[in-house]
Formats: structure tokens, sequence, C-alpha cells
């Protein structure tokens, strides 16, 4: 099962606060950005969309109200949801903060067959948190997901074993999570539109054109997909072997300098989890995402460990320079592995005492007050008026924020 949580953010709000109730708000970023973050269905009546631009969200709707971010909640609210799911079966995988996959593979016994569960689970989300979901069932993940999208707000879509032809044949690709816009276009210039389309087209061909991806395009296009549902355990398990953040940008961008202020960015949250976690790590890896999809990882091993967002950035700035970006950028990741537990103690020079204190003081204002309340002046305008989930964000451990 795939579940989509209705709205969100805004869902949250108008139920913490009554007078939002029943008409067109929003969850908006910071004055600087100055984008919707997520439209109540209210709103989107009159074509409010995620991304619009204040401004144009005004337009579209001149009574619309807009409510400042708050993160706080909605972590809260996405641990609330957990406890939920995980009624139902311990193989929960949180997708996002609003998302989440759910193998309910051997619970029909107690729980009776996937259409049931799904209508319990909505149930349960209601009573006892007054938030409404949509919910996909099928064999695999990406058609799960699928389902989910189809009927919105607050539906139930089952694909059943044997329909999922029927579905995909006149299906554009662009419904299929991880096909974006570049993606699409890109396949339309080569005759393919639709996902029966893709699914019958020559893998030679499309190897041809996007190398390894080449294969997995066809097999999204057959509806196939065999990456498991991976328990919460299991991925901290795995998230423990390194501490990474990513973002996908706004907008695709060539320009250096501003690639280089979001690794500025990235390498301080990285930074920030591996103190809270007690570790520091001797390899930076950076992550590029191209417009067409194409990614790659470029890494550095250091002399010493390292657990400092300046440290982190050094390294992760002078990777960037050593490439030559051929496209511009959707993705940009940060990374830390080669782990180990950090000695607690001060160290030898003064220049690097004063470096380790103010480290622990912004952990400190940060940690109370909010991520970025106090910060570097590159990165000051940014979050003068807003507070970030982080795209890694877990709800739990040193990824809580």
């Amino acid at each position: 099962m795939h579940i989509d949580m209705n709205a969100f953010f805004a869902s949250v709000e108008q139920r913490s606060d009554p007078k939002l109730r029943n008409r067109p708000m929003a969850v908006g970023g910071s004055n600087h950005r100055g984008v919707i973050l997520s439209p109540s269905y209210e709103a989107r009546a009159f074509g409010v969309k995620t991304g619009m631009q204040y401004h144009e969200a005004r337009k579209k709707c001149p009574d619309i109200v807009l409510v400042p971010a708050s993160p706080g909640k909605y972590s809260s609210a996405c641990k609330q949801l957990i406890t939920i799911w995980e009624r139902f079966t311990p193989l929960v995988e949180l997708f996002s903060i609003d998302e989440a996959f759910l193998d309910v593979t051997g619970c029909e016994s107690l729980m009776g067959d996937p259409l049931q569960i799904a209508i319990r689970l909505k149930n349960e989300t209601w009573e006892l948190m007054g938030l409404t979901c949509s919910v996909g069932i099928a064999r695999n993940k990406l058609l799960a997901k699928l389902g989910s999208d189809m009927l919105k707000p607050d539906g139930i879509v089952l694909i059943s074993p044997g329909d999922e032809q029927d579905v995909l044949e006149d299906l554009p690709v662009k419904e299929l999570c991880g096909i974006g816009p570049s993606l699409t276009q890109q396949l339309s210039s080569m005759g393919i539109r639709t996902c029966g389309e893709l699914g019958r087209a020559s893998l030679a061909k499309l190897t041809a054109r996007f190398g390894v991806l080449g294969e997995r395009l066809r097999d999204m296009g057959l509806g196939m997909d065999d990456d498991p549902v991976v328990s919460r355990a299991e991925q901290d398990e795995e998230e423990s072997k390194s501490v990474g953040h990513s973002m996908t940008l706004d907008q695709d961008c060539g320009d250096r300098a501003m690639i280089q202020r979001h690794l500025l960015q990235l390498s301080e949250k990285v930074g920030r989890r591996l103190r809270r976690g007690g570790y520091s790590g001797r390899t930076v890896t950076v992550t590029l995402r191209y417009s067409d999809f194409q990614t790659f990882t470029r890494q550095q091993r250091l002399h010493r460990p390292v657990d400092h967002g300046l440290d982190i950035f050094a390294t992760a700035s002078a990777i960037l320079e050593g490439l030559s970006l051929e496209q511009p950028v959707r993705l940009v990741g940060v990374s830390v592995s080669g782990l180990q537990r950090q000695m607690d103690q001060v160290p030898l020079f003064t220049d690097e005492r004063k470096r380790k204190f103010t480290a622990e003081a912004m952990d400190e204002i940060n940690d109370r007050y909010g991520d970025f309340t106090v910060t570097w002046g590159t990165l000051a305008d940014r979050y003068r008026h807003e507070r970030v989930i982080s795209p890694a964000w877990r709800p739990g451990g040193d990824r809580e924020y």
C-alpha cells in the first residue's frame, strides 16, 4: 500500500485552527521564497497549486489565507501517523513526511483483505487525528504509488494483479513516479508518450539513450518493480553507515555559486546530525543529478575524521570545483561515511577550541529555536523567515531535523 496524506501541511493547520476550516488557505514558505508549500483543497478549487508564487495564488484566489509553515506540528503529526500504520504491519517505509509504503502481505488472516485493511486504516486515521489520506493498493511500490494519485482526496484505488496492463496502456508516462518533465520530453522525442508504448519500446534504443536507466524505464512501462518495503529498523541500520542530506532544487540550476550555497546548507545539516549522534567521518561524497535525471557521485577520503559543517563544505566545494557540469543540476546531495564514534575531548589548539565551542553553541540555539536560527551569513537570508524540514527527515534519532 502507498499512503498519501491529503494536503498534509494545510490539513494539520486547519485541524489546529478551526477558523481555517472550510476556507481557502495555504501553508507558505518564507517571505524570501514566497511560494506555496501546501494549499488546502478549498484553495485548489480556485487553481492554487504547490510551488506557486504568492502573487499568483492571490490572483487565483484573492481571499486566500497564507499561514507560515510550522515544521514541529507536521513532524509530530507524522510520528502519530506512524504509530497508527504500525498497528497494521511492522513493514512501514516512510517515503516522505506525508507518505509511506506499507507491506501488508500476510496480514489478511487478522485484518481482512487489502481493501478492508485500507478502509480500517483510513477510518482510524480520521477518528484519531482528523486527517484524510488516499491509499493505493497493488503488488509493488510503483503501482501502489500510482494508485494513491488516481483518486484524490480521500480515495482508495486497488490495482489487482492482471489489471496492470489495462491501467498502464494509455496512461501518460509522466504519471509514473520518477518520470519528470525533462524525461517525459526526451521520451516523447522518441515517440513514447504512454506507459504502454514505453513497455513495448526497444530496450537497445532505451539503453543507448539513457544508459542503465533505460532498462529501469522499460520495466516501469511494464509495471514491474522489485524494490522491497524497508522497515524503519532496516532504514536506521542502513543509514547508520553514513549521514547525508539531499535536496531537489526548485529550478534546474547551472550557477556554480548557487550550487555551492546549497552545498554549504547541506554540509551544515550533515555536520549537525553527526555531532548530535556523536559521530565523525572520513569520506565526503557529493551527489548531483542533472535535469535529464542522470545521477552521479564523487567522493574524497580525508586524512582525519570531521564533524564540522565547514570542513565538510570545504571538501564538497573542492569536489564541485573539479567537475565539469554538462547540464543544469536538479538535485544536490552531501554525505559523510566511514563513521566512527567521536571522542568528547577539548581540542589542544585555541582556534580548534573556538570552532568546537561555537558549533556547540549554535547547535544548542538551533535545537531550541529551530534549524538555522543561527547560521553563517551566506545562508542567513534564506532562513531569516523560515524553519525547514530536512529532506532526510525521520521521526527519531539523529535524523529528527
